[in-house]
């Protein structure tokens, strides 16, 4: 991983777990805690991949797992998020680009349920039978619903920053065939509307020059 890739991604972990332990885990919602390290790990896998997002989601998992109140064993959330992070980082497509937002938020519902499960199933390996007496319906449900939410408001963000970071030229377009991931999070279609209205502008405007060049070359033969 390169360098700018290991600091953007410490310190928004680092950010997001601390926000998550000091804040959303306080609120005492019925069900799960919204999951912002999930969402943090999630938006940096979107844009840098299945190999780096499975790092970040290993360090993150690992990072939580040390952090207290953590009341189970270390390396239990690190290999969630290590396979979350590989998996969202395969959705990713090769342009880098989404034409609208029901991908991303596809991937943050299956994100949550999938790191649910894993989290009880990798727990009643080990004999942690906590997700039986809560509910796991209730957790499903509670924790696809609360990161669903959460999720305009950051992953839009962290991609944003983690794109600026690699200085990727996807950052600055804003037309094209199609819109950019984190734009298109929050506005379906809205891009390649602007990206037409761009196209036909500067079709018209090769037409007045073309018609001004020959208007002045039919004065000179005059």
């Amino acid at each position: 991983m390169k360098i700018n890739r290991i600091l953007l991604s410490a310190a928004l972990i680092v950010v997001a777990l601390v926000v998550q332990v000091s804040v959303l885990a306080r609120l005492q919602l019925p069900g799960a805690v919204p999951d912002l390290v999930l969402l943090t790990v999630v938006g940096l896998a979107l844009v840098y991949g299945h190999v780096s997002g499975a790092l970040i989601g290993f360090s993150a998992g690992l990072l939580a797992d040390l952090a207290p109140p953590a009341d189970h064993a270390a390396g239990r959330y690190a290999l969630v998020l290590c396979l979350v992070g590989y998996l969202v980082g395969l959705a990713r497509p090769e342009n880098g680009r989404l034409t609208s937002a029901a991908g991303p938020m596809a991937v943050v519902v299956a994100a949550a349920v999938g790191s649910t499960l894993l989290y009880a199933g990798v727990g009643a390996l080990v004999g942690d039978t906590a997700a039986r007496h809560v509910g796991l319906t209730s957790l499903l449900f509670t924790a696809a619903l609360y990161d669903l939410l959460l999720a305009p408001f950051t992953v839009p963000l962290i991609m944003a920053l983690a794109r600026r970071a690699e200085n990727d030229p996807l950052a600055d377009a804003g037309g094209g065939a199609g819109t950019d991931v984190a734009s298109g999070w929050l506005s379906s279609g809205t891009g390649l509307r602007i990206g037409a209205q761009r196209g036909g502008l500067r079709v018209k405007a090769a037409r007045n020059r073309a018609t001004r060049a020959g208007r002045i070359k039919g004065v000179k033969r005059l």
